[in-house]
């Protein structure tokens, strides 16, 4: 009777610690966009790329188009609301930078 407790623990041992990183990552993913900063248009990276928050602020650059905005570009990540480009930071969804290409 003790083998069977014992194989019983065993399996719902296996079993919990399987589930853990799935449920750790459905909790954190809406958290994580919470955790990063916000990127600061003024610092020097945000500027070597010509970011701004609003798109239509960068309407003298000659790079920009209308249309063009941080959630529609390939290097967006929408679980983070950040920017493969700033990965540190989270990005305005409706902001720019020079680098703004379109998704495939």
């Amino acid at each position: 009777m003790a083998n069977q407790s014992r194989r019983k623990f065993m399996r719902n041992s296996v079993l919990g610690l399987a589930a853990l990183p799935l449920g750790a990552g459905i909790l954190s993913k809406t958290a994580f966009a919470q955790e990063l900063p916000r990127l600061d248009p003024s610092s020097s990276t945000a500027q070597a790329l010509n970011y701004v928050e609003v798109a239509s602020d960068a309407s003298d650059h000659p790079a920009y188009e209308e249309g063009e905005v941080c959630d529609n570009c390939m290097f967006w990540v929408a679980d983070k609301e950040g920017c493969q480009l700033f990965p540190q930071n989270s990005v305005e969804p409706k902001g720019w930078c020079q680098s703004w290409t379109a998704q495939a």
